[in-house]
């Protein structure tokens, strides 16, 4: 039953996220109006909002207007499920795999976000960053944890500043190639952004949960995982080349922790 139990909060909690997924970025609050259908506003009655059951019980459509329901809805409250289910077999059930649950859903709506609208909330960040310092199983373990998140986020910023030095350098060398007379005087060059803060603070939150080494697995990973991704789209427009990192940062980080201890003894035993 305890599987069961975990599951199912998972889901609830999804069901939650669903609607941070959706008014966070239209800056909505996520507590006062109540649930109702995007399209005609309608006011879902409770048996509407049963995780999973709901949406395959209407057939993915709203009860009111009949407009279609994204699939989006039962896949986060799956993946919620899934992930507190995997968390609590390999952690117990505990307040510690509960925070690290909490911040994993977190970076799950990160994720979500940064793939549909392009944009990754502070808000949101900050929430993660704070599951993931307290997930610890003792005192200094939330000292560990927070000195391993200022380390990432302090690294990724001077990444960050680096990267875009030398971007933009690059760019106003080629820009000074057609400077005019009367255009000397002018900035014909952007200022490149090589890394946006939101990476950086996600990046915080996978030092808290992982530590330094595994940290460093997890960047590897999920560059392999965005590789494919970032090829397919290189003769689209610049729009479309854009390729949301976050998302792959997430997976990355959750594969790893889940399968730390082997990483780990493979790290240990050959470097």
């Amino acid at each position: 039953m305890e599987p069961l139990f975990v599951f199912i909060l998972g889901t609830l909690i999804g069901s939650f996220l669903n609607v941070v997924i959706l008014r966070i970025p239209k800056d909505e609050s996520v507590v006062f109006t109540a649930s109702h259908c995007p399209t005609c506003n309608s006011p879902l009655k409770p048996w509407h909002n049963i995780p999973l059951i709901s949406w395959l019980f209407l057939r993915g459509k709203c009860s009111f207007c009949k407009s279609s329901i994204s699939a989006q809805y039962p896949l986060i409250e799956l993946i919620s499920g899934f992930i507190f289910l995997a968390l609590a077999t390999k952690f117990g059930i505990n307040i510690h795999t509960l925070f690290i649950g909490f911040s994993f859903l977190t970076l799950l709506a990160l994720s979500m976000i940064d793939f549909r609208y392009k944009m990754i909330p502070d808000s949101l960040n900050l929430l993660a960053i704070l599951f993931a310092i307290f997930g610890a199983w003792s005192f200094s373990g939330v000292v560990t944890n927070l000195q391993n998140a200022l380390l990432f986020a302090g690294g990724f910023t001077l990444l960050r500043f680096g990267l875009s030095y030398i971007l933009t350098s690059s760019a106003r060398r080629k820009s000074k190639k057609y400077t005019t007379s009367w255009s000397k005087n002018y900035h014909r060059y952007p200022f490149i952004e090589a890394m946006g803060e939101g990476d950086i603070m996600v990046a915080a939150t996978m030092g808290a949960l992982l530590g330094v080494k595994l940290t460093l697995v997890a960047i590897f990973l999920s560059a392999l995982l965005a590789l494919p991704v970032m090829l397919l789209v290189q003769r689209g427009s610049k729009e479309e080349q854009r390729v949301p990192f976050v998302p792959f940062l997430a997976i990355a980080t959750f594969i790893i922790y889940m399968f730390d201890s082997p990483i780990l003894a493979y790290i240990e035993a050959n470097y």
